[in-house]
């Protein structure tokens, strides 16, 4: 007989596909929100006739607002339920998208960018703290491997997706297919999900206010210095998300189309990095997949920066990017496992800082690259350089990899 140590395990193999594909729509939500519109942003730009470094300001809007939205809903989830935050944020969100579809101009969108990201929040904190409350152990690498699938290949995939809205409708109409997208999960969420958390466990001794749960996770170093390292590897990520529409559309002269396609093409290497990383942590602990994939980053970045500089062009940015791309897709399961896997009992007070760290930090960080000009690879590759180094610092001295203890089977 097995024995069901969490609720999760006594899901059928049907019910766990259907926790998979919902919970996975959720967790896309915000990667779509932000992601979608890139390859519009040259568009953007000429329609509303300002500098790119202000169209660029909408994403980081977009991503502050994730941010602060996942820290709001994170705690919110854990003292309430799941469902009821989840709808809430989603209907938010809805509303906000309609909003930018309408903006008059660059300000407006702005705000209105800022709140889809916080209403866009929910989907992939709550998603992450409902797989803890079923799952743990292994059982729980496994589930998020799925969700970080979802999570790695949603920036990459959006663009890609957007690029080809583009060919039958105007950028707005990019904002109103993000509105019935939500309407979609919404009504998903409304019909299949039930409450993951139940009331006896919103009220756990020591963890029943927010400042305990809060408390509880940020005096455990192992995911303090985890939670940089994700942050880092997403800000690394998201300099080139941020700088690539610019990058390959007025640099190298990509269409819309052909943009999209050099996505689809990094894609491959988000699927090969989480798939190949969840089987791996049967052999390998997490934090040791971690050091090889933040080595990796650096490497990579670095190698973009000096062949660009050397004078390779095209071919010396995108074989190194490919390999800095797969080299997140190996980290990001890793991250969030070692991260929820000691909070069961404050999963989405859990999951909400380690998304608002990658979203705030990614929202800081990437306006850099806009800064330092996009007329070549260099800056792109620089800044992703920046923070691979960081990561390596934060692995290495804050989680210190040999005191992480051994994943329960």
């Amino acid at each position: 007989m097995t024995t069901v140590v969490h609720p999760g395990d006594s899901l059928s193999g049907r019910e766990r596909l259907a926790y998979i594909l919902v919970l996975g729509a959720l967790t896309a939500l915000g990667p779509f929100t932000i992601d979608l519109y890139l390859p519009a942003m040259p568009a953007l730009e000429s329609d509303f006739g300002v500098a790119t470094a202000m169209i660029q300001l909408t994403l980081t809007a977009t991503t502050v607002g994730f941010g602060l939205g996942q820290l709001i809903v994170g705690a919110w989830s854990d003292k309430v339920g799941r469902r009821l935050p989840l709808i809430l944020a989603t209907a938010v969100h809805i509303v906000a998208c309609a909003g930018a579809a309408i903006s008059p101009n660059v300000e407006i969108l702005g705000i209105f960018r800022a709140l889809q990201g916080v209403g866009a929040a929910a989907g992939g904190v709550v998603a992450m703290a409902m797989v803890r409350d079923l799952f743990g152990g292994r059982p729980l690498v496994r589930m998020l491997s799925r969700l970080a699938l979802v999570s790695g290949l949603a920036p990459v995939l959006a663009p890609v997706i957007g690029s080809q809205l583009l060919l039958v409708m105007p950028w707005r109409g990019i904002f109103w297919v993000l509105a019935v997208y939500g309407a979609f999960v919404l009504g998903c969420v409304s019909l299949w999900i039930v409450e993951t958390l139940p009331k006896e466990r919103r009220h756990d001794a020591g963890h029943s206010t927010s400042g305990q749960r809060y408390r509880a996770v940020l005096s455990d170093r192992v995911f303090v210095g985890v939670a940089i390292v994700g942050g880092m590897t997403f800000s690394g990520l998201f300099a080139y998300l941020s700088s690539s529409s610019f990058l390959f559309q007025m640099i190298y002269h990509f269409d819309p189309q052909q943009y999209g396609l050099l996505f689809a093409a990094n894609s491959v290497g988000i699927i090969i990095g989480v798939q190949s990383s969840s089987r791996l942590t049967k052999y390998i602990g997490p934090q040791w997949i971690l050091a090889v994939t933040t080595a990796v980053m650096l490497a990579s970045s670095l190698t973009i920066v000096a062949l660009d500089a050397a004078g390779f062009g095209l071919w010396g940015t995108i074989i190194p990017l490919w390999f800095f791309i797969a080299a997140c897709g190996f980290g990001f399961p890793c991250v969030q496992v070692l991260a929820l896997n000691s909070h069961g009992h404050e999963a989405g007070t859990a999951a909400s800082l380690l998304g608002a760290l990658n979203f705030g930090l990614a929202g800081l960080i990437s306006p850099v690259v806009g800064l330092l000009g996009v007329s070549s690879a260099v800056p792109m590759g620089a800044v992703m350089a920046g923070t691979s180094m960081v990561a390596i610092l934060a692995l290495w001295f804050v989680v210190q990899p040999r005191t992480v203890p051994e994943l329960a089977h």
